[in-house]
């Protein structure tokens, strides 16, 4: 006995890591036949963990050289300190490879074609950059002018700031990919961030360094300051 995905007008995949059409599933067993690539990745790009279908991204994560049975049963299936750990990788393959609203823009568009993805460490404590370049999939990240908000600098170029997308950038490991940051990176509170300080500012700013900001939930596409260039998510 099997079990599969349940949720594919046309494809299904089984605990065995097959990928078969909805009609050629076994009604008995349930499971999809062997005939098939096994760990199929068809649509899938590696260097992400990202697939543009569901049922290949769980075939795909279910390839024990990709996942890592020992590193998912350590992960909790939620964020909140009450909630229960994976009890095997085909649960966790399931629940990772639908699109959450780290999948979507201006909350009706998906980021990208590819917003299936299954990567482990995007529920641990692995590295920063590759779970924020998934997140990053379709968005431009754009270093504004000094005295810009990251809605005009997304509106000069026809687009829109995507709010859900500043605390992706709002890490020093972002902002130092995208800027000098030759002052160092620090913690503050303005609502121009994040961003980094202008060469010309006064010496009293910090000139050439990055700030990120404290707070996420404070984080804002509308704000700006005079002796800052914005780091912004646009779409």
């Amino acid at each position: 006995m099997c079990r599969s995905t349940v949720q594919g007008r046309h494809l299904i995949s089984d605990d065995n890591g097959y990928v078969c059409s909805a009609l050629s599933i076994n009604p008995w067993s349930y499971c999809c036949p062997t005939t098939g690539d096994r760990f199929s990745c068809q649509g899938c790009k590696l260097d992400l963990q990202c697939c543009n279908s569901y049922e290949y991204c769980v075939s795909c994560c279910l390839n024990p050289s990709k996942t890592k049975k020992e590193d998912v049963l350590k992960l909790k299936v939620a964020k909140p300190v009450t909630a229960g750990t994976y009890t095997n990788v085909f649960d966790f393959c399931m629940g990772r490879c639908r699109h959450s609203s780290a999948s979507v823009v201006h909350e009706n568009a998906y980021a990208s074609d590819f917003h299936h993805c299954f990567s482990v460490q995007q529920n641990s404590s692995g590295s920063v950059e590759s779970s924020s370049v998934s997140k990053l999939l379709g968005i431009n990240v754009i270093v504004g002018r000094p005295g810009e908000s990251c809605s005009l600098v997304c509106k000069v170029r026809g687009q829109s700031c995507v709010p859900s997308r500043l605390s992706v950038l709002n890490k020093c490991e972002i902002l130092q990919k995208y800027m000098r940051c030759k002052s160092g990176c620090f913690r503050s509170l303005g609502p121009d961030q994040p961003a980094e300080v202008v060469d010309e500012a006064p010496t009293s700013l910090n000139p050439g360094a990055c700030l990120y900001m404290q707070m996420d939930e404070r984080l804002t596409c509308d704000g700006s300051h005079q002796h800052t260039r914005r780091l912004c998510p646009c779409a």
